[in-house]
């Protein structure tokens, strides 16, 4: 007697999702995790700072670099706690993201836009925490223009994803034009000059004291 033969249907075999924007997502969580450990350490100091304001904190270098006059201000703490804290829980968020978008994950277009939103306003948070360093409190926080750095890469990328994909909703000749110039790299160029730019505003105000 012959066996009937069993027909799979390919259809419900899993397969592996594809991995859109990897290396993107690469950049996302690097950036994120060195953000998290810079985040750690400034929260490690701001509670060593609450508990002895005159502790000499390890990146103390000079009367410019001075992660301690920085964490003593009432700048480094502007919703009534260490700014550092915030860092603790957005970039595990961040590094969530990253991970599981290398997974396959693909997250709906309301997360991202969302998220996109939120990281803004973080962006907007750590340029004004720099501008009041550097033009009000006069001294910078090596930890801190960390995080000004891997903020900016991070909002780049997350901004690089959402125009690629389109979740922002733009209209279509501009969503060509937009992927044209992401594609050839413009995005990395406006960053470069960003930091670069930061960089040279540092070195000209306090580049006879970091390097004297």
């Amino acid at each position: 007697m012959n066996a009937t033969p069993v027909v799979v249907d390919d259809r419900s075999v899993p397969t592996r999702a594809e991995v859109r924007h990897p290396k993107t997502f690469i950049e996302m969580l690097v950036s994120s995790v060195i953000g998290l450990v810079a985040s750690l350490v400034l929260s490690i100091d701001a509670i060593a700072l609450a508990e002895n304001p005159n502790a000499d904190l390890s990146c103390n270098i000079n009367s410019v670099l001075s992660c301690g006059t920085v964490g003593a201000s009432w700048q480094a703490s502007l919703l009534g706690f260490p700014n550092a804290f915030l860092g603790l829980i957005a970039e595990p968020v961040v590094i969530t993201i990253a991970v599981a978008a290398l997974g396959g994950v693909r997250f709906p277009r309301w997360f991202l836009n969302a998220a996109q939103v939120v990281y803004f306003i973080g962006l907007l948070f750590a340029y004004w925490l720099f501008y009041q360093a550097y033009f009000v409190i006069g001294a910078l926080c090596p930890w801190c223009l960390l995080i000004t750095i891997t903020t900016t890469t991070v909002f780049a990328s997350l901004l690089r994803v959402n125009i690629l994909d389109n979740n922002l909703g733009l209209p279509s000749g501009l969503h060509a034009s937009l992927s044209g110039w992401l594609r050839a790299g413009a995005d990395t160029l406006v960053v470069i000059l960003i930091l670069g730019i930061l960089a040279a505003m540092i070195f000209l105000k306090y580049g006879s004291v970091i390097f004297g």
